[in-house]
């Protein structure tokens, strides 16, 4: 039950990163060198000739001058010399999911000492470990102060898509800078990721869990679930290297969910936590007791851009009717008010009045192969006026700066042979 309260905190915070709002934070960037613990005081010292990074993107790329320069920014403001991306509204803690966007991007914007230096602090400072040794390849989500003032993991348990956009981003890596260790260390964090995080339900069908099973597994018959953890294109990925797991199942189970629980909505949206009865095969509403929330909200945003992808990189015919059918009440929603709720009960009822730039990214990348006037009216509308200088809204955010960037960023503009290998 610890780790239930522990998630609950992820997504209570996503709520602050991604709120449109007028106030700001004034933060004092300076933070320990997590592997000498002395004094570290400065993030990336200096901008990279913009031309390096503008090579990466097709000159057809929309929005490509603010692509790079975004990267850019970011790199400089939220990424310590040594590595360590810092999340400057948690007290300055870092996670495993930050640190993945952060080699995700790296890798997509063509910048290896970035993506390196992100992922050795990764590896160096969040390997799980018990009794002094490791006892997996998978990260520990949650690194900072401590009780006693000391820098290290604060909690041990993984959150699996922290590691699934790692091990993606190793990929990538791997073919992109023709590098086998990172191929290597992706199977091994593969084989870790299937054996830790999925378990089985009605009829042996395999599922994705969203961290350690004694987290997330309440009971004998009962799996906890995070649909905006489900990353299709990225279990298609896992097939190509790994032939000893069937990871495509991931994919079958992954539309399932998706399209099993945006039915427990009258309006047909996704929630960021659903729970599945493995006896019956039937998805519902997590206890009102549990801190973890049945609703559309923070983490359920990125559910459009991951489906996204699986459609744009893999023409696959469930991403496109499941973003057919489950995005008409937000786009319905839009088109009458110019305007989305940043939380939505299950009724369709909002439950806050603000709105947030990183909703608005994630949607954009589903209705960018939809509706592109839609998109387009996002675009103009709801990003482009949150943006200066290279930083989308607060300048604390950095879970807005990357679910904006990564929702920009057109799949097309990926080099395919990152995506389908040699």
């Amino acid at each position: 039950m610890r780790f239930f309260r522990i998630v609950a905190v992820i997504t209570g915070t996503f709520s602050l990163h991604g709120c449109i709002s007028g106030y700001s934070i004034v933060v004092n960037p300076k933070t320990p060198d997590s592997t000498t613990q002395t004094a570290n005081t400065s993030t990336v010292d200096s901008s990279k000739d913009m031309s390096v990074f503008l090579a990466a993107l097709p000159k057809s790329t929309p929005n490509r001058d603010l692509l790079a320069q975004s990267w850019d920014s970011y790199r400089q403001r939220f990424i310590q010399r040594d590595g360590r991306v810092i999340d400057y509204e948690a007290s300055d803690r870092s996670t495993s999911e930050g640190q993945a966007y952060a080699m995700l991007r790296a890798v997509l914007i063509d910048d290896p000492a970035i993506f390196a230096l992100t992922l050795n602090w990764s590896e160096n400072n969040l390997q799980r470990q018990q009794f002094g040794k490791a006892t997996d390849s998978l990260w520990a989500w949650k690194w900072g102060r401590k009780d006693d003032g000391n820098w290290g993991s604060i909690d041990s348990n993984f959150a699996s898509d922290g590691d699934i956009d790692a091990i993606t981003a190793l990929i990538f890596a791997s073919r992109r800078w023709n590098r086998p260790e990172y191929l290597e260390l992706a199977k091994t964090k593969l084989k870790d990721l299937w054996n830790l995080s999925t378990a089985t339900g009605l009829g042996g069908k395999r599922y994705l869990l969203p961290g350690p099973a004694g987290a997330f597994i309440p009971n004998e018959s009962t799996l906890y679930l995070n649909p905006s953890y489900l990353a299709p294109y990225a279990f298609r990925i896992f097939a190509q290297i790994d032939r000893e797991h069937d990871w495509l199942s991931l994919v079958d189970t992954s539309y399932e969910v998706l399209d099993s629980t945006t039915r427990l909505s009258a309006v047909g949206l996704p929630s960021d936590w659903v729970a599945l009865d493995t006896k019956t095969g039937q998805f519902q509403s997590l206890p009102l007791s549990s801190p973890l929330q049945t609703l559309y909200g923070f983490d359920a945003y990125r559910i459009w851009w991951r489906v996204a992808l699986d459609a744009a990189w893999f023409n696959s015919p469930q991403a496109r009717r499941y973003l057919m059918t489950s995005t008409l009440y937000l786009s319905k929603q839009w088109r009458t008010q110019s305007r989305l709720p940043a939380r939505i009960d299950l009724q369709g009822k909002a439950l806050v009045n603000y709105e947030a730039t990183s909703q608005y990214a994630m949607f954009y990348a589903a209705m960018r192969l939809i509706e592109p006037r839609l998109a387009q009216d996002l675009v103009e509308k709801k990003l482009i006026p949150q943006y200066k200088g290279g930083i989308w809204g607060d300048r604390t955010g950095y879970y807005t700066q990357n679910l904006a960037w990564l929702g920009l960023l057109p799949p097309d503009s990926v080099p395919k042979q990152l995506i389908q290998g040699k």
